[in-house]
């Protein structure tokens, strides 16, 4: 028995172990744009859009950072949606009206019942009433640099991809819970951006993504997958992929990278995540599907493991040894992200983070597939 489960813990931790050092070097390969591009004068027509519910502590900052970008004024819009807010987020946002600056109201589109969507139609009706030829996608809760759009422009200006993949960062406190979420998020980015690098599967974060109007139109939008709360970034970035597979990119370029806010209490962290599980069996890309099944087996190994050593001992030193490993081979992947991001400080707090990762991999990945959660007011299936 012994014998079997430490065959069992080699076998999973040898995959997972290339997995990780597959990923390194593909983030490694990933070419670095240092400043904007480029001397070429620009000339693309630009949509920005926000949807927002409930935003009003947010909305005022985020404006303010789209507002102030150094892209020519004429050449891009900002459509913020906002979702049936019961606060405030309208008003703060119809003082930008003289800055490029519309409002939508979504409640004029979609009454707020049963619908499932929401994110997704707010988007798509911004979409139709917009006039850019490439479409920006942020979150109200986010904070831009000021060369954010020159930035894209000059990219998709020298590059013509239909899709971009861009870098988003947390904004931490020095608490466990903020921390844990810094940890756990730019790992995801290291992730996105080697996987994209090398086409081995799709993922992306709709607070900082850029695609092409018609890109969008030619895949069908959002139908098939419309009928999912979440996925408005990655189902939907499989879909274009699929028509052109070679004009995916990650711009890997800290002069872009978008700043947001962790959650801030630990109910909250698990319904983000648990949303963003729920879309885990809807991807059409398997690719994905067997590195996230891949992921779970290995922490519910883990807790496995834990779980034996308290009725026999001998597994104690199973359970070290994979932890260990575990932790290293993450640590060895995770360093060079953490060097973009200019966040290698709190590394240190890796170790010590990975038996509460373990936990709620497993609680978020299971109450994502058969439970219900709640978000920003809503039940949500």
């Amino acid at each position: 028995m012994q014998q079997s489960l430490i065959i069992i813990s080699i076998l999973l931790y040898s995959l997972y172990a290339l997995l990780l050092i597959y990923y390194r070097h593909a983030w490694n390969a990933l070419p670095k744009l240092l400043s904007p591009t480029s001397n070429l004068q620009p000339k693309t027509r630009i949509s920005v859009i926000i949807p927002a519910r409930n935003e009003e502590n947010n909305i005022t900052p985020c404006l303010q950072s789209v507002c102030g970008q150094s892209y020519p004024n004429e050449l891009y819009e900002v459509l913020v949606v906002d979702d049936h807010s019961t606060d405030n987020t309208a008003e703060r946002v119809t003082r930008f009206a003289g800055q490029n600056v519309k409002l939508i109201h979504l409640k004029e589109f979609v009454a707020d019942t049963t619908f499932n969507a929401y994110k997704k139609k707010a988007i798509e009706i911004a979409i139709a009433q917009s006039s850019g030829e490439l479409i920006i996608t942020t979150d109200a809760d986010c904070i831009v640099p000021a060369t954010w759009l020159q930035t894209i422009a000059g990219f998709y200006e020298e590059n013509y991809p239909v899709f971009i993949v861009m870098p988003v960062c947390y904004d931490y406190k020095n608490n466990f819970i903020e921390l844990f979420q810094a940890l756990d998020f730019m790992t995801l980015q290291g992730i996105t951006g080697a996987s994209v690098h090398k086409k081995i599967h799709s993922m992306c974060n709709g607070a900082n993504l850029a695609y092409t109007k018609k890109a969008f139109y030619e895949a069908g939008g959002f139908t098939g997958i419309d009928n999912i709360a979440s996925g408005d970034d990655m189902l939907l970035m499989h879909k274009i992929y699929r028509l052109y597979p070679d004009r995916i990119k990650f711009l890997k370029s800290t002069g872009l990278t978008v700043h947001t806010q962790p959650m801030h209490t630990t109910r909250d962290f698990f319904a983000q995540r648990i949303r963003w599980a729920s879309k885990a069996d809807q991807y059409e890309d398997k690719r994905i599907f067997a590195v996230l099944l891949l992921v779970y087996v290995i922490n519910i190994w883990c807790a496995f493991l834990g779980i034996a050593a308290f009725f026999n001992t001998a597994y104690v030193y199973g359970l070290i040894g994979l932890l260990t490993g575990k932790t290293m081979v993450e640590l060895f992947f995770l360093y060079p992200v953490a060097k973009f991001f200019n966040q290698e400080k709190i590394l240190w707090w890796f170790p010590l983070a990975q038996p509460f990762h373990i936990l709620y991999t497993i609680i978020a990945g299971w109450l994502g597939k058969f439970g219900n959660y709640q978000w920003k007011g809503r039940n949500v299936k």
